[in-house]
């Protein structure tokens, strides 16, 4: 079939098969020949079922049976019958007869005969000449409604607490009957969890009470179709407790005479129904699902439910009967599954599961639809259905099974589905599709109609259509043709075609204006077209002013016995007239005199109390209705408020004049000010075709203004408001102003940010920043992209491109400058001339490497590289730089062990030299250069080697001190990790550390390159040493690292019992004793403990008594003038001073600690004992400064020590 030709914007429902609507003034999915008068007269149609009687048909047999069968089709069609298979001549019983210009069947019974008799099924067919349509099956029985059947119940008696069910089992009737309780005066039995009636219709007591005694326990069954109601024998029943019986009673009844024989005693609970712990239930999908638990027990069980492995659906579960029955509305497939009912009270709990199965009768997917054609279409016939089981589909061809029925070469049978190809007129029939399982079928009539007809438009001519402004507008063009036709609106009578985005076409032919204004208005005419023919018709279009309350009524707040008045000023279109109405609460005024209408107010007096609510203003034209609503609060007089002063009320009451293409006059009323002047006016713009919700700063006017003249820009459909500011703030913004749509014109600007950038080697990419919305200034916006070789005489190549902002030219010289120009345009027209902007086409790798490099040795570190330039042309690309890769060349042995680790150093721009820092000394190295451009780097030039001279090496690795003895230290190293260049020789520096961390005579030595271990000799005994040692080349020496140690103790020497002969360095073994253990040397420590005792005493003593000590006055006599005082600021001990007098500490002094005296603690100065410290402590005494020697001294000669035994010193030595 052919496709529609759309000329606008297409909107599609969602239809099954668009192409085929042919009345389109229908629901897409109607593909029905419409029955307009104007069509029926000449235009054929198959049959189609309009009513029939429903399948399952039950009559009342007092009545006469009406069986129905409605079809419509051109030609009418006519009618007949079958019954249980077989054809049904109704003209032989003259109780039947067919109902006149139809097919509906009436049997009279009223007159003779019996409802049985036409029991059966039917089925009708409606036949024309273009097939037959078939109904369903409908099967006929007439309703039933017997009588209980003759029974004699003994009365029942029961203890009190007992369970009981009475039964009720009702006759079978048609349709089954409605059940409940009632008693002899027709009151329905009450019931309560304890009591309750069953599905079945049964009654059950889970225990029974002396109140349930009656003897007219009455079970009824109504037949609603023949609205008769059956009664069953009254059952009697009473309840007694044991106290009642006495002996006598008890003497005169069996035992086989109760009802049951359970005990009355409280019981946890058993079920009634269902039996068993499990049972199973079918239903079918669409069905309402009932399951029922009903237990016994003392105290009343309560019932619960849950669904195993599952939840309860939220919206379609019920519970009916006091919980005992679950009911799950419209189930499905999912609803299958286990559930389970408990039953619980005090004394325990029981459950019950209930297996449910969902079937499911045949139900569509896609049920056929009619199919109208043009002779040399195609088409289908879709029928899929579903079910549990999956329902058989068959097809039938004017209710003839499609097997045996006439062949037809344009049709193909797929299963579920019928490909028509190439039709003609003789193929047109009424499919039926059967969809049937074991709970049931669906049949449906589709027909095939092969017709060729011209266009004909159905709408009615020169329909005048009015429409308020800024609302949609839809035109109809009703139509039918075959072919489908193709359906185009103009406007005016020299128009084109409407291709403008403002215009929606619809499927069914209608025109949709979504935003209608006044320059819509005119005359509109819709053509329908196909091969066969072309017709049109005309409809006018009217836009006319909304009608808008400007003046709204004001919420008030008046005093009881005062007077309110609320304005309602309405502005509408000159032609409409509106009608006012005043409403309170939404109804209509009160009837008194006290409420008046004047003009545009309403006025009530005398307020009162029941005055207070809420007024309503309603204009109504015929075209539309508008609204406002204010609140009247009535208070009791109060004093005369102070005013409040807060930003302004919007301004309100926003209109449009004097439109023109680039300019608008905006008129507003300011709201109230609140007690503090309007200082200005901010506008601001919304443009509702490119930018909907988003608003932008348009102008600012001064407080006094209430007008504005706008400038506005082509193709935006713009919406104004206003808001007012005092200095207090800013108001919130009024409500827009209606909207008004700016005229298209051309761009006035062109892209920005235009490039001409490659991304291969053979192409340019051009881009630019595109056009918004709001600077398109028309639709259709497009752009013009030009570019020529900058250096070439080529003409300009241009293309159009649609909105994006990117287009790629292919095929070009590899960089090239070009010269590119990207100009807007729209449906209006071009933007001014855009200045060209130079590129160039994709870069590719440089051909040619650096020329003559050549390298020069600056010193041990440094090189510095020279190159000559490679030609511009070479470089094919912008030059960014040279890149020069060099590494330390390696003997072929290490390179095999190791990778070869290259660096990068890049020179910008256009240098032809540059240096190489941070190199290795005495090294051989390697490099290359090469020349780089955006793409990449280009070939290496030829690598060229240079030497770096020797340096001075690193500190020697891993200087270790081992083997200390008592004269002698052991030194072992590895030679320097970089020794940058070849070592002649190590240098070995040592001084010795005395116990106050003075340093003592520096040792220089030797030491060959070869070696790397030394032992020194004829060192001190227990003294500390600090070495430096470093390594030298021809160059200079490198980095020292520095260690110290101490030579072992000689403690015969120290404790003065060795032979004087026995000399420092030529100490044995044997000699190296524990000494704390010696006796000899705790008696010394106790003496030495007893006489520091005792000068601490005289020391005590001769401060108290305020005299100098006989050292002080030895010191003072014979003061040595080398001996200063340490000042603080080079980092020495100042003069140490007491309450009473200074008393200066001599060089040599120490710090007072845990293990040193001060020199008043002595009768002899400590100045003979030791040197002087020329460093700085921390806090804790330790030592933190360099050491140092006394330059006036010489060094101690051999290995005597400097300082004098003292009793002091050994115990620094030894504790």
């Amino acid at each position: 079939m052919v496709q529609p030709k759309i000329m606008l914007k297409k909107k599609h429902s969602s239809a099954g098969r668009a192409p085929l609507i042919l009345f389109l003034c229908q629901m897409v999915n109607a593909l029905d020949v419409p029955l307009d008068p104007k069509l029926l007269d000449d235009l054929v149609q198959p049959p189609t079922i309009t009513q029939q009687s429903p399948k399952n048909y039950i009559i009342d047999p007092r009545e006469n049976i009406v069986i129905q069968c409605e079809a419509k089709g051109k030609p009418p069609p006519s009618f007949s019958w079958t019954r249980n298979g077989t054809h049904f001549d109704i003209d032989k019983d003259p109780l039947v007869t067919m109902k006149h210009g139809s097919g509906t069947l009436i049997i009279n019974i009223m007159a003779e005969g019996k409802a049985e008799t036409y029991e059966g099924v039917y089925q009708c067919t409606a036949r024309n000449e273009r097939g037959a349509a078939v109904s369903n099956s409908i099967v006929v029985r007439p309703s039933r409604s017997p009588l209980w059947t003759k029974e004699r119940l003994e009365p029942i008696i029961l203890r009190n607490g007992q369970s009981l069910v009475l039964p009720c089992r009702p006759p079978i009737g048609l349709p089954p009957a409605i059940i409940f309780w009632m008693d002899n005066s027709f009151q329905r039995l009450p019931q309560s969890e304890r009591v309750s009636q069953g599905l079945n219709g049964d009654l059950y007591f889970s225990n029974v009470l002396p109140e349930d005694t009656r003897e007219d326990y009455i079970c009824y069954a109504r037949f609603n179709h023949t609205q008769t109601i059956q009664q069953k024998q009254p059952i009697s029943l009473k309840v007694i407790s044991v106290d009642e019986l006495n002996d006598t009673i008890a003497a005169n009844l069996s035992d086989t005479e109760f009802y049951g024989a359970k005990s009355s005693k409280e019981r946890s609970p058993t079920f009634l129904t269902p039996e068993g712990n499990e049972s199973v239930k079918e239903e079918l999908r669409g069905n309402t699902l009932s399951l029922e638990c009903i237990a016994e027990g003392l105290p009343t069980p309560i019932i619960y439910w849950i669904k195993e492995d599952g939840t309860l659906p939220v919206n379609r579960t019920f519970y009916r009967n006091f919980k005992k029955t679950l009911q799950i509305t419209h189930v499905s497939e999912a609803d299958s599954g286990n559930y389970q009912c408990i039953a619980k009270n005090t004394l325990g709990a029981i459950h019950h599961t209930i297996s449910v199965t969902v079937k499911a009768a045949p139900y569509w997917i896609v049920a056929p639809q009619n199919l109208v054609l043009s002779p040399g279409e195609n088409g289908t016939l879709v029928c899929r259905a579903n079910g549990n089981p999956k329902p058989r589909i068959g097809w039938l061809t004017n209710g003839v099974p499609i097997e045996i029925a006439p062949d037809d070469p344009s049709r193909k049978i797929d299963g579920d589905t019928i490909i028509f190809s190439n039709v003609q007129e003789r193929s047109s029939a009424v499919y039926q599709c059967n969809a049937s399982n074991e709970y049931g079928y669906l049949l449906a009539n589709a027909f095939v109609n092969v017709l060729a007809e011209p266009p004909r438009i159905l709408t009615s001519p020169n329909t005048l259509y009015q429409i308020i402004a800024n609302r949609p507008a839809l035109l109809d063009c009703a139509f039918f043709g075959s072919p489908l036709p193709t359906i185009e609106w103009f406007k005016g009578t020299r128009g084109s075609a409407l291709h403008e985005d403002i215009y929606v076409l619809h499927d069914n032919g209608t025109l949709e204006i979504p935003v209608a204004q006044k320059d819509s208005t005119g005359t509109y005419t819709c053509v329908a077209r196909n091969k066969l023919g072309m017709a049109k018709n005309e409809v006018h279009l009217e836009i006319k002013d909304p009608t808008r309350i400007i003046k709204q009524p004001e919420y008030a707040v008046v005093q009881r016995g005062s007077k309110v008045s609320f304005e309602c000023k309405v502005k509408h279109d000159q032609t409409l007239i509106p009608t006012i109405l005043w409403l309170k609460d939404n109804g209509e005024l009160p009837n008194d005199e006290r409420f008046s209408i004047d003009k545009d107010h309403l006025v009530v007096t005398d307020v009162s109390d029941g005055d207070g609510g809420i007024y309503t203003c309603a204009a109504n034209t015929t075209l539309d209705s508008v609204s406002a609503s204010a609140v009247l609060r009535v208070v009791a007089p109060t004093p005369t408020p102070a005013p409040i002063y807060d930003v302004p009320n919007p301004p309100f009451d926003l209109e449009l004049t004097n439109q023109l293409d680039k300019s608008i006059q905006l008129t507003w009323t300011p709201g109230d000010d609140n007690n503090s002047p309007i200082t200005k006016f901010i506008i601001e713009y919304e443009d509702a075709m490119h930018e909907a919700g988003l608003w932008h700063h348009q102008a600012e006017v001064s407080g006094t203004q209430t007008t504005a003249q706008l400038k506005l820009s082509p193709y935006v459909n713009y919406s104004f408001r206003v808001m007012a500011e005092n200095n207090i703030g800013r108001s919130v913004p009024s409500e827009a102003s209606e909207q008004y749509l700016t005229k298209a014109a051309e761009p006035d600007q062109n892209p920005t940010a235009v490039e001409g950038l490659g991304t291969e080697p053979d192409n340019l990419v051009i881009t630019w920043k595109p056009l918004n919305g709001f600077e398109s200034n028309g639709p259709g916006l497009q752009y013009k992209v030009s570019w020529r070789q900058k250096d070439g005489d080529d003409e300009w190549t241009s293309v159009v491109v649609a909105n994006v902002s990117k287009y790629i030219v292919s095929g070009t010289p590899t960089f090239v400058p070009y010269l590119i120009k990207v100009q807007a345009l729209n449906d209006v027209g071009f933007a001014p001339e855009p200045a060209a902007v130079l590129g160039h086409s994709g870069e590719d790798l440089p051909m040619v490497a650096p020329g003559n490099v050549r390298v020069i040795v600056v010193n041990s570190t440094l090189a510095e590289v020279h190159w000559d330039p490679v030609p511009l042309k070479s470089v094919r690309g912008h030059l960014q730089g040279y890149r020069i890769y060099y590494w330390k060349a390696q003997s072929s042995s290490k390179r095999n062990r190791r990778h070869i680790e290259k660096k990068i150093l890049t020179f910008q721009g256009s240098k032809t030299h540059g240096m190489l820092p941070g190199l290795q000394p005495y090294s051989h190295y390697a490099l290359n250069v090469r020349v780089i451009n955006g793409k990449g780097e280009g070939p290496a030039s030829t690598d060229k080697s240079f030497h770096t001279p020797e340096g001075v090496p690193s500190a020697p690795s891993n200087l270790k001190i081992v083997n200390p003895t008592l004269d002698s230290l052991t030194l072992e190293w590895d030679p320097p990790s970089q020794p940058n260049g070849i070592l002649t020789e190590y240098v070995l520096k040592y001084q010795p550390i005395n116990s106050t961390h003075e340093l003592g005579p520096l040792v220089d030595l030797k030491i060959p390159a070869n070696k790397t271990r030394w032992t020194l000799k004829n060192l001190n005994f227990s003294t500390r040493y600090k070495f430096y040692f470093y390594a030298q080349t021809s160059v200079g020496s490198g980095s020292q690292i520095t260690e110290e140690a101490v030579t072992t103790v000689d403690e015969g020497k120290m404790a003065g019992i060795l032979p004087p002969d026995v000399g420092a360095g030529k100490a044995m073994a044997s000699r190296q004793v524990d000494i704390a253990t010696q006796g000899w040397f705790i008696g010394l420590m106790c003496a030495v403990a007893l006489l520091i005792l005792i000068l601490l005493i005289v020391c005590f003593i001769r401060r108290n008594k305020g005299g100098k000590y006989p050292v002080k006055e030895k010191e003072d006599a014979h003061a040595d003038p080398e001996i200063q005082p340490m000042k603080e600021d080079d980092g020495t001990f100042g003069e140490y001073s007491d309450a009473e007098d200074h008393k200066p500490l001599k060089k040599g002094s120490r710090t007072p600690s845990d293990r040193t005296v001060k020199k008043e603690d002595s009768d002899d100065s400590l100045v003979d004992y030791g040197e002087g410290v020329n460093g700085q402590f921390n806090e804790d005494g330790s030592f933190i400064g360099q050491y140092s020697g006394k330059k006036e001294k010489e060094p101690a000669e051999g290995n005597e020590s400097s300082e004098a035994p003292s009793p002091v010193n050994a115990m620094n030595s030894f504790v």
